[in-house]
């Protein structure tokens, strides 16, 4: 059961990985469930302080990745529509991979330019607000991001010290 429970958290440390990037995954909280998968297995220990604190960043980081593209956003005088072109940006990234891994960062800027511009006539300020929303959807990310490789690492160094007792049979 112990392998079963280290390969569906292996998984779901993937997932979480790519979550970070798909704004329709939850990175960090399924990156966390992978980490619990590990500690349910009967050769980690128990570690609820750790699985508590790490489970408390993982929603921090899940509600500040609402926050910070809307404050970004609202920083450089951008709207909704900048957000909400951002996200259809990186959706278009995703399912048509034109650009390879520059596409991630150029097709959100230019879904947030032109919700802006749909939004607002004058191009200076709609290049300004889809600046905001841009650095602010790259600030998120990258958070998101940032915790799912901890998490994973976190999950690796584990399974590694107990790897032993994990692959025994008995």
């Amino acid at each position: 059961m112990d392998i079963v429970l280290l390969i569906i958290g292996f998984l779901l440390m993937l997932v979480g990985i790519l979550g970070s990037f798909l704004p329709v995954l939850p990175g960090p909280p399924v990156s966390w469930i992978g980490l619990l998968l590990l500690y349910l297995t009967k050769a980690v220990p128990d570690n609820w302080w750790f699985l508590g604190i790490t489970l408390a960043i993982a929603l921090l980081v899940t509600v500040l990745d609402y926050i910070i593209p809307a404050a970004g956003t609202k920083k450089f005088g951008g709207s909704k529509a900048g957000m909400w072109g951002s996200i259809i940006g990186l959706l278009v990234a995703i399912i048509f991979p034109i650009l390879g891994p520059f596409g991630i960062i150029i097709w959100p800027f230019v879904g947030a330019l032109v919700g802006e511009l749909t939004n607002n006539a004058d191009q200076k300020k709609a290049l300004k607000a889809a600046f905001g929303s841009f650095v602010g959807f790259l600030t998120g990310t990258f958070l998101k991001f940032l915790i799912a490789v901890v998490y994973a690492g976190l999950f690796l160094w584990k399974a590694i010290e107990y790897g032993p007792e994990l692959f025994s049979f008995s």
